[in-house]
């Protein structure tokens, strides 16, 4: 699904324009934004959650040159899915 199918699945179910749709879309994703950025975890019960961790430096090889090379440390944000959608996923639900 695309942000643009969500909006308008949006705007139909609850009845607003698809700009106002898109509105709230953008801010929830935001608002998501800036949690992550604040290192403080988003939960959704029983949809999942995300959280940053840490990744370490490491050794790595570019696969056209074949060259080694340093990749260096940084942060990713990592999705833990929830019972509910995973239930669903495996049809379990």
């Amino acid at each position: 699904m695309t942000r643009e199918e969500l909006v308008k699945s949006l705007s139909k179910k609850f009845d607003v324009t698809n700009a106002k749709a898109a509105e709230i879309i953008k801010h929830v994703l935001d608002e998501i934004k800036i949690s992550l950025t604040k290192n403080k975890p988003v939960a959704f019960l029983g949809f999942g959650s995300f959280s940053v961790r840490k990744r370490a430096a490491r050794n790595g090889v570019n696969p056209q040159t074949k060259e080694k090379i340093k990749i260096p440390a940084c942060k990713a944000v990592h999705f833990s899915v929830g019972k509910d959608l995973k239930e669903s996923i495996n049809n379990k639900k």
